[in-house]
């Protein structure tokens, strides 16, 4: 996969969410009529576009009838041996953040604290927070 492409309400605090989930801007630009960029990180690529006059995005992960894009998996495995510690130092990291930047930065929601999961014949930790628009974020690594 090359990428994955996210609309925003407000590319500066979408900017500021995953820069403190480990990405960096590669490229700033717009397309036609809004902002974007690229960002890397977690060994992967995003896009962020913000997009005008925004409505709320639906609940995929509280809605158990939503159909569609569910969410996005980052696997941490090669950042952490300890989901746990790995999320609680980012909490911290964005309790902090928040409080010297409380118009970009919202302390951090955590949707499903780390638990583990049976996935085929191995053990994954996983966990779910939210982005800064609420869309769902999955932390995964293998569980050795």
């Amino acid at each position: 996969m090359h990428h994955v492409s996210i609309r925003t309400a407000n590319i500066l605090r979408a900017i500021a969410f995953y820069e403190l989930l480990g990405f960096s801007v590669k490229e700033r630009f717009t397309t036609g009529y809004t902002l974007a960029c690229w960002m890397e990180g977690l060994n992967s690529r995003i896009e962020l576009m913000e997009i005008p006059e925004p409505k709320p995005a639906p609940d995929a992960f509280g809605d158990e009838h939503y159909v569609g894009y569910y969410h996005l998996s980052f696997d941490v495995g090669s950042y952490t041996d300890n989901l746990s510690q790995w999320l609680d130092n980012l909490k911290e990291k964005f309790t902090q953040e928040s409080q010297n930047n409380p118009q970009n930065i919202k302390p951090l929601k955590i949707l499903l604290p780390p638990q583990q999961q049976m996935i085929e014949n191995k053990v994954f930790e996983v966990a779910f927070i939210a982005d800064d628009d609420g869309l769902p974020i999955e932390l995964l690594r293998l569980y050795h």
